[in-house]
């Protein structure tokens, strides 16, 4: 079984939920399985070693997990990008639109420095949104954002059509 099929394969699938109709693809069983975690870390470093990045955003909560280990494979700085008011110097905010409402993304203002090779780590993509608003506040803090990575992608929500055209988007695995 190769690395893709592996995680894919840890990956649980819950029928309507948050609600009717939804299927919640859970990763949290593939995060506990360590031969799978350590496929999507693997993953994501071969995707981006020695490309020149000098920070890897990630997104808050998931993107926590895999942007430290990915950050730490590959010689970069990581960001965090939060949700309001869990930072605690000065920020710099980008508010959007979710398929239920509105949310803010938040980064230290002195996070970046301008010009710098970023990329953008979360999770999953399914609209596209909160990474799109990463995208738009880490480029307004002077970041040149050269790419968001996904472990799963949702293809039936066209997420990639509401990211930045200027930027790679990679996935490991798609629904």
């Amino acid at each position: 079984m190769n690395s893709l099929e592996l995680v894919k394969g840890k990956v649980r699938s819950i029928k309507d939920f948050p609600q009717k109709g939804i299927i919640f693809r859970d990763i949290t069983t593939a995060i506990k399985d360590k031969e799978a975690l350590r496929a999507m870390i693997n993953f994501l470093t071969e995707k981006f070693i020695d490309k020149g990045i000098d920070y890897v955003a990630v997104v808050e909560s998931r993107g926590f997990i895999f942007g430290s280990a990915l950050a730490y494979n590959i010689n970069a700085g990581c960001i965090l990008i939060r949700k309001p008011g869990k930072l605690p110097a000065e920020t710099i905010s980008e508010e959007y639109t979710l398929e239920y409402g509105r949310n803010t993304l938040e980064i230290h203002k002195d996070a970046i420095e301008q010009g710098k090779s970023v990329i953008v780590i979360d999770d999953l993509l399914a609209t596209g949104g909160t990474v799109a608003a990463a995208c738009k506040l880490l480029k307004r803090a002077g970041a040149n954002v050269k790419a968001a990575a996904f472990i799963i992608e949702l293809n039936e929500l066209n997420g990639r059509k509401n990211l930045p055209a200027d930027i790679d988007v990679i996935s490991m695995i798609s629904y």
